[in-house]
């Protein structure tokens, strides 16, 4: 998901550089959405990981 985020993230930034006020701001829009999706996401795998006592793999 974080991959989205960037993903939208480029894409407004681009839209902004060529002036394209609606693209770029529903670009953002999805962008802030999945990236905080993806944080939540993460942060519950997280605690449930600690809560099952396994060790990360890294």
């Amino acid at each position: 998901m974080i991959g989205w985020a960037i993903t939208f993230l480029v894409v407004a930034l681009v839209a902004a550089l060529l002036g394209f006020g609606g693209i770029a701001g529903t670009a953002m829009a999805a962008a802030k959405i999945v990236f905080f999706v993806a944080i939540a996401l993460f942060l519950i795998s997280a605690v449930f990981g600690v809560m099952r006592g396994r060790a990360p793999r890294l």
